[in-house]
């Protein structure tokens, strides 16, 4: 019973999370943006207390349940465990905790965290780790599996479907993200869960209070004859069946061994009378363990409770225009909701759902070595809208927080710059003005360029006080291959 309550429910938890990812239509977002609330980083740098007591508690009642069910990374390897268990049966064995780098490895993440180096931060903590290789590995392969979709709906004369744009957001981030994907499918194919129980921040700590959980897992001795098959599969390597001792620190309680157990002598109850071999018969039978399993079930379940289609630009259909250039800027753009770069930094874990979640294609890793996987804004395929807030919402650790509409259209994270040598106005000389027609807070006025000739070419001339930096105009700016105008990011936002 415990261990089909728990795949239920992970299989509930990894399906909900990982359709928040792949998803490019914002309709996941309305049914499951609660479950990345749920996980221990995010909700410690949110500040966000109730998880984070919640999750305490769960742990002291229950175990390290938390890594089984809620954790993504966590469900991730158990299926490329269970994978390698369909070539092996029985191939687990029981090791002694690898203290040597699993505490070193929490001080490193602590201290990375602290001195600001993001990117190892970033790397270490689980949930960013499951959104880099779902963003960068698994949503290309989804929507290029839509497109296909979509070709076959438009031959049949269907809109079931359409089309969306496949795109490279950063080479470096992919690069890592499949050398994640491939050691964590190699560890979990071979040994189970050696990452979670040697290398992950997040259980290591959730080990300090598992140790002093109430239920846990107990061997009846009487029973017990020394058979091995509950070592051979525990993935977390943590049961040695001649001692009959289990190391709880590194349980994820996922019923496996009490599953594999053909002489009942493993239970998950509350104190160790079973390993005196005096079981107390009033606590035995299939009733006690659907008492036990209906109340992890229902803890867990009241968790709910917590927490366009686009065309390859052509010159009138006829050539191609070429792609735009991303400018070198002096300080990198932060999402409006972060209020500033300082604090987007400190609360970001560079877990990529709001670069998933992004409608305008304006959010992408950065290419800074310190902060390699962290979200930054630029605009050669979109501008932020100031009627989207899809990341501001979607945000679990604080680092973008909730922002309306309203407000957003008045918050300044930047502000337009202009190059007069890139305008076709002055090249060209043609008249253009798309900056100014198409600025959704009027901060672009055209002048003529000589100020004493009222029929010189008219350019762009920016009210800095007024602009909000929303890139609309760099994005629409006709010039090829960086544009005549483009934002400068600002350390602190305000609000104009």
């Amino acid at each position: 019973m415990l261990r089909t309550i728990r795949i239920t429910l992970e299989t509930v938890m990894f399906i909900g999370i990982t359709w928040l990812f792949l998803d490019f239509t914002g309709t996941a977002h309305h049914w499951f943006s609660w479950m990345p609330k749920l996980q221990a980083l995010e909700a410690v740098l949110a500040l966000n207390f109730f998880v984070v007591a919640f999750l305490v508690v769960l742990t002291l009642v229950c175990g390290r349940i938390y890594c089984s069910i809620i954790c993504p990374l966590g469900i991730m390897q158990d299926i490329f465990g269970w994978l390698g268990k369909k070539q092996k049966k029985n191939r687990y064995t029981y090791s002694k905790e690898v203290r040597w780098l699993r505490y070193p490895v929490l001080v490193l993440f602590i201290i990375a965290f602290f001195a600001g180096i993001g990117t190892l931060f970033q790397l270490l903590a689980p949930y960013s780790t499951f959104g880099l290789i779902v963003t960068n590995v698994l949503q290309p392969v989804y929507q290029a599996g839509n497109n296909v979709l979509a070709a076959i709906a438009e031959y049949y004369d269907s809109y079931a479907f359409y089309h969306t744009n496949v795109w490279l957001r950063a080479l470096p981030s992919l690069i890592i993200s499949i050398v994640a994907l491939i050691i964590l499918a190699v560890l979990a194919w071979r040994n189970g869960r050696t990452y979670c129980n040697t290398i992950c921040p997040v259980g290591t700590v959730l080990s300090f209070l598992s140790r002093f959980s109430w239920l846990k897992i107990h061997f009846d001795t009487e029973k017990c004859r020394n058979c091995s098959l509950c070592s051979k599969n525990c993935k977390a390597a943590c049961i040695d069946y001649k001692t009959h001792t289990v190391d709880y620190s590194r349980c994820v309680v996922c019923g496996n061994c009490i599953e594999s157990c053909k002489f009942g002598a493993l239970s998950y109850s509350r104190d160790s009378r079973y390993s005196r071999g005096s079981r107390d018969t009033r606590d035995a039978g299939p009733e006690s363990d659907g008492r036990r399993a209906f109340m992890i079930s229902s803890g867990l379940l009241a968790t709910a409770a917590l927490a366009q289609q686009k065309d390859k630009i052509m010159d009138g259909g006829l050539a191609e225009i070429e792609d735009k250039v991303a400018p070198e800027r002096q300080t990198p753009i932060t999402p409006p909701g972060s209020g500033s770069r300082k604090h987007f930094e400190q609360h970001c874990t560079g877990c990529q759902l709001c670069i998933s979640e992004c409608p305008n294609e304006v959010l992408r890793p950065t290419d800074d070595l310190w902060h390699l996987m962290m979200p930054t804004m630029s605009y050669e395929r979109g501008y932020c809208r100031p009627e989207c807030n899809r990341c501001s919402e979607v945000c679990p650790a604080g680092a973008i927080k909730p922002l309306a509409h309203e407000l957003k259209a008045s918050t300044q994270i930047g502000h337009a710059v202009f190059i007069k040598k890139n305008c076709v106005a002055i090249n060209d000389g043609v008249e253009c003005g798309n900056c100014a027609r198409h600025c959704p807070v009027g901060a672009i006025e055209m002048v003529a360029s000589n100020p004493d000739d009222e029929e010189s070419p008219y350019i762009p001339a920016v009210n800095e006080a007024r602009c909000i930096g929303c890139g609309a105009c760099e994005y629409l700016c006709p010039a090829r291959p960086f544009s005549a105008i483009y934002v400068e990011g600002h350390e602190q936002h305000k609000e104009v």
